[in-house]
């Protein structure tokens, strides 16, 4: 580590901090005694529910159900329908939840892949959906993606998958995740 740090201060110029606690908008909390890694978006959570008004909003339980169903038979179908969507930042929106979701929020990829398939002709049905999840992000704000020390490097796989879900064009959705020692 002393050696990369020197070499990479020699051909630029750089100052060490110290250890890592903050970059990005994610929080980096160590417990190297107990061998725990977190990884947290609070404070980006946080100025994203701000930005769109919904810091005070209900909490729900969870992103998407079960029922819930979305398709383009919800786009705009008329001038006002058009128009009412113009003043909403949907694409801006889907954006940063996406960013949450990348970093450390993987429990938010299904629903914020159905929000990206309506970018470009998002409806009001669409912007409640992305304000559900405000709203779960509202009450799991706190939530942590957490790594932990292992003697054991075993790598579980599981996937899951619908047929023919997506009643726009019948096509299916699936999906895997896999871990790694727990994380």
């Amino acid at each position: 580590l002393l050696e990369t740090k020197k070499f990479l201060s020699s051909k630029f110029y750089m100052k060490d901090l110290g250890e890592a606690s903050f970059i990005l908008g994610i929080e980096i909390h160590r417990d190297r005694r107990n061998g725990v890694l977190e990884l947290s978006q609070k404070a980006y959570v946080e100025k994203i529910l701000k930005k769109y008004s919904m810091h005070a909003s209900k909490p729900t339980s969870a992103p998407i159900v079960k029922d819930d169903s979305f398709g383009k038979f919800q786009c705009p179908r008329n001038k006002y329908e058009i128009d009412q969507m113009k003043a909403i930042l949907y694409a801006s929106a889907v954006g940063r939840l996406q960013y949450a979701q990348v970093c450390t929020r993987p429990n938010l990829v299904f629903v914020i892949g159905v929000l990206g398939r309506f970018q470009c002709n998002p409806g009001i049905e669409h912007w409640k959906m992305a304000k559900k999840v405000l709203r779960y992000l509202q009450g799991t704000k706190g939530l942590m993606l957490t790594y932990r020390r292992s003697d054991s490097l075993e790598i579980e796989g599981y996937s899951d998958s619908d047929f023919a879900g997506d009643i726009d064009d019948r096509k299916s959705t699936s999906g895997y995740v896999f871990t790694l020692a727990g994380g």
